[in-house]
């Protein structure tokens, strides 16, 4: 059986593509057609024809860049090669923030730089409805400087979940029934920098940035946004077939437990002073945090 198509329906057919094409964005071929640099421009330098960004800090200049658009949930990943060697003191960001003044919503990846040989820390955070101090650290399990490694965060309607190349390292999940405030209001920009901040990053402070072995170079490509932007169509952000928002993405699958519980049972950076905030932390957010741990 042949089936025809009409114009009217083939109309019809475009317009439904072309509107969902401008609320979903999607990975743009070059690092300006979706961001632009916001903070040192002779510090940023593109490569590959604008596939990659070399992110340069020096005794001058950190630097940054920030995506053109917010998005209203969605899911946001970027392939970095950290700052290698002696990097005590430096601080490579990768975060999603509301750019409001009082009621901030930001969602954080930050790399904290180390002496020669020690591991690199990712410490995440979380703002929701202006409250923050929400901060975790996991030491990572591989030299993030060697090679590009992609770093994920996917938030929709039902938690939000940092990935280290697939490995969900933290889950913050809506329990805003339980009086626990959950960013789901406020569009948010992608937003990147490196620089520094020698009086906590490296232990606390103790290790400070050796400048002679400035500049300090760190590398970006394949940078991934799927959501819904903003402005754009309002009903974007509530609409459950969005693929982000589908039942694979409302919770953790097997696969992801097993790897979040390993995560957790020997990276999780606990010192003295953090214990007992991590512990509560993880279990407000988790709700099965002893299920996942052991």
């Amino acid at each position: 059986m042949v089936i025809t198509m009409h114009s009217h329906q083939k109309a019809l057919l475009f317009f439904c593509f072309l509107a969902f094409s401008l609320s979903v964005s999607a990975r743009p071929a070059t690092f300006l057609q979706d961001f632009k640099v916001t903070w040192a421009d002779s510090h940023i330098r593109q490569i590959d024809g604008g596939r990659a960004i070399q992110l340069i800090l020096d005794r001058n200049s950190g630097c940054g860049f920030a995506s053109k658009s917010q998005y209203l949930f969605g899911r946001v990943s970027i392939k970095i090669k950290l700052v290698p060697g002696d990097s005590a003191g430096t601080v490579t960001a990768f975060y999603l923030n509301s750019n409001t003044d009082n009621i901030r919503d930001e969602l954080d990846f930050e790399f904290l730089g180390n002496r020669s040989g020690q591991p690199y820390t990712v410490q995440t955070n979380i703002y929701a409805q202006g409250k923050g101090n929400r901060e975790q650290r996991v030491n990572l399990w591989f030299d993030p400087s060697a090679d590009f490694h992609e770093y994920t965060i996917h938030w929709n309607h039902y938690h939000i979940v940092f990935y280290v190349d697939a490995v969900p390292i933290r889950v913050y999940k809506n329990n805003e029934a339980k009086g626990i405030p959950y960013p789901r209001l406020q569009p948010m920009g992608v937003y990147s920098t490196l620089w520094e901040a020698d009086d906590w990053a490296t232990r606390g402070g103790l290790e400070k940035i050796d400048w002679s072995k400035a500049p300090f170079y760190a590398y970006y490509k394949d940078f991934d946004i799927e959501g819904c932007s903003v402005p754009g169509p309002t009903t974007c952000a509530s609409n459950p077939s969005n693929w982000w928002e589908g039942a694979t993405y409302q919770a953790l699958n097997a696969m992801e437990a097993r790897r979040y519980r390993k995560a957790y049972r020997i990276n999780l950076y606990m010192d003295g002073t953090n214990r007992q905030w991590e512990w509560v932390m993880a279990k407000t957010e988790s709700l099965n945090y002893v299920e996942l741990l052991f």
